[in-house]
């Protein structure tokens, strides 16, 4: 029976079609004379029966006791603790956020091998000089084939103890038709270095690009292949990088790494209060949010700008937090304090060009908004702490009690919580008093 594949997509069909219904790429449905629809794959006609082998788990040994450390304890505190051998690990980010460094400095003191299908090795190299990193432990190719780079580092006569592939995008299997980077291509590569992690404990670490909307270039599922998927964020125009685990198979996916971008790399932050170095002013609708992110807790400023608008549609512009959230909370503001919000522009923005995801951030941003409504500034000693809900009420977390500790402990004079607040009515009725100061005349209200 023929049968027709799409090579973009992988996209099956009893009949051609001249467009494929999957990926709507235009002659690219090729026929496969053996392929069987219920297997996915050739009919295998003359292939030995393969045995199912079977494993008794409790004679198994843990592989997580076998964990090593990457050189850099905030890629290791996002991990869990360290690489887990035959681990594979996805990191993606935006173009020039600083993958290539992050890795190049990550891995000095264990035996690298180096796949790079986007830069030359002298480019590595003068990346290399400029960070200072030692090169003694790094290998180098840019062979693409998957077939030939799991062949040459079967026959390498040196024990590997992570391969680092810059970027997956690049390699490419002969097995498959299609063009590199297809989606077909894609599945079958990763399928294929999964599958010698495995068997060779071996480590592997490849790097994806993103697409403009944010998400990994080509199919979702390639997140579900790998064990372990790390984001690094930060804005290009700001020196903060914030490193992330969507997804971990082998840790937790609460923990946050932080680095700034150097002239001489990725330097990590361990200091809480590295994004509050310019706090001191009093200005209107600025506001400090203290936020968990596993076992560490940060601080941030938010800034708000409410401004009286002449358009029929008033401006929504958030950097720093999710879109939809803010405009939840607005609508929570404007029902529970009565505030003609519609005839207001408003902007928000973390400070330090990094993403806040907790939901312990939400007072913060309201207490902005009403600084900056009412042209008062709030205290740089005060800090906000809570969730808020879609009927005004604050409402405590588990984290609370971690974040207000820390808080006393660096020094900051009131911490406004859900121990002391209920609702934004009385976050409303704390602004404008003596806790406040006022700094002008308050803002036009339409």
């Amino acid at each position: 029976m023929a049968f027709f594949i799409c090579s973009e997509c992988g996209f099956g069909s009893a009949s051609w079609m001249g467009k494929c219904p999957d990926c709507g790429q235009w002659n690219t449905l090729k026929e496969k004379p053996e392929f069987d629809p219920h297997r996915g794959s050739s009919s295998g006609k003359g292939e030995a029966l393969k045995k199912m082998s079977i494993t008794r788990l409790s004679k198994v040994e843990s592989s997580m006791n076998a964990r090593k450390s990457t050189g850099l304890f905030e890629i290791d505190r996002v991990l869990g603790g360290g690489i887990v051998p035959g681990e594979v690990i996805l990191l993606t980010g935006e173009p020039g956020i600083g993958k290539s460094t992050l890795v190049l400095q990550a891995f000095q003191d264990l035996k690298i091998l180096y796949i790079s299908g986007e830069e030359s090795a002298e480019q590595v190299k003068d990346r290399a000089d400029r960070l200072s990193i030692k090169l003694d432990n790094f290998l180098f190719s840019n062979d693409l084939q998957i077939e030939g780079i799991i062949k040459s580092i079967e026959d390498y006569d040196e024990k590997i103890d992570v391969i680092i592939i810059d970027s997956i995008q690049t390699i490419y299997s002969k097995d498959i038709e299609g063009p590199v980077a297809g989606v077909s291509q894609l599945k079958e590569t990763t399928k294929k270095i999964i599958n010698f992690a495995k068997q060779t404990k071996i480590t592997v670490l490849l790097i994806g690009h993103v697409t403009k909307g944010g998400d990994i270039a080509g199919p979702k599922t390639l997140e579900h292949f790998v064990d372990c998927v790390l984001d690094l964020e930060g804005e290009k125009v700001s020196n903060f990088r914030l490193l992330r685990a969507s997804k971990n198979r082998f840790g937790g996916t609460d923990e946050i790494g932080i680095f700034e971008m150097r002239q001489k790399g990725l330097r990590e932050i361990k200091n809480p209060l590295i994004f509050l170095e310019n706090n001191k002013k009093l200005e209107p609708g600025k506001a400090i949010i203290g936020v968990s992110e596993g076992k560490r807790t940060l601080f941030f400023e938010i800034q708000t700008l409410v401004v009286p608008s002449s358009l029929m549609n008033p401006r929504r512009i958030v950097k720093g937090l999710d879109y939809n959230k803010a405009l939840l909370l607005l609508a929570v503001v404007q029902k529970n304090l009565h505030f003609p919000l519609d005839k207001f522009d408003i902007f928000f923005n973390v400070v330090g060009g990094v993403n806040i995801k907790s939901t312990a951030s939400d007072l913060g941003v309201i207490a902005s908004l009403i600084s900056s409504f009412k042209n008062i500034a709030l205290p740089s000693t005060s800090v906000f702490i809570g969730e808020v809900g879609l009927l005004g009420e604050i409402r405590s977390s588990n984290i609370e009690e971690k974040i207000i500790f820390e808080s006393k402990r660096l020094g900051f004079k009131k911490i406004y919580s859900s121990k002391i607040l209920n609702s934004v009515k009385d976050l409303n009725a704390v602004i404008p008093s003596k806790e406040g100061i006022q700094t002008g005349s308050p803002p036009m209200r339409g």
